[in-house]
């Protein structure tokens, strides 16, 4: 079993990480719970106040979560803040040096640019700041027109709904197109954009 760890702060954008939530949870229930165990994570465990006031109580803090197996880093307009918080960038930077993947969504490709695990790859983020991740990442190739990029240890994707599909690829990508396919369908989720990758 896989743990995967979810990253939630303030002001995160809810579908970026409700979306591969519900991802990576129907795909266990499909299979028995006997494939991933998937938490949300923040600073401290407390409520966390989501984009557009959604409160959710994180399941850890970064000093009590399991060991991810696989660490999501979505966004939002609280990617700005976490993105200077030392101690955010530290445990990602030490979670991801364990993981077998670390993934993105959205505004999180600005946070894994800071701890300059971005370096060398290829990412992509929200149309509307490909710019910023530009200059925040200097030694990244930044591509617009891309859904999602798989990297090996690192896969980002575009904004928001992006991430679904970005999961759904993971899941193939671990489990098998029958996995994935399955899961889609539970979701009633048409996979358009699997081709943009």
């Amino acid at each position: 079993m896989r743990n995967i760890a979810i990253l939630i702060f303030d002001d995160v954008e809810v579908l970026d990480f409700c979306g591969p939530f519900e991802v990576f949870s129907v795909t266990n229930e499909l299979n028995n719970n006997k494939l991933l165990n998937v938490y949300t994570v923040a600073h401290r465990k407390r409520t966390v106040r989501a984009r557009n006031g959604l409160r959710v109580l994180a399941e850890y803090s970064i000093r009590s979560c399991p060991e991810p197996d696989i660490l999501l880093v979505p966004g939002g307009q609280g990617t700005r803040t976490i993105m200077l918080d030392s101690r955010i960038i530290s445990w990602i930077r030490n979670v991801a040096a364990n993981t077998e993947l670390v993934l993105t969504v959205c505004t999180g490709s600005l946070v894994l640019a800071k701890t300059g695990l971005l370096d060398g790859l290829k990412a992509t983020t929200h149309h509307e700041v490909i710019s910023l991740l530009k200059q925040i990442a200097p030694k990244t190739e930044v591509l617009s027109t891309k859904r999602f990029i798989d990297n090996g240890a690192v896969i980002v994707s575009a904004g928001i709904s992006a991430g679904i599909d970005m999961c759904l690829y993971v899941v193939e990508k671990l489990y098998g197109g029958r996995v994935a396919a399955r899961t889609a369908d539970y979701m009633e989720y048409y996979r358009q954009a699997e081709q943009r990758r």
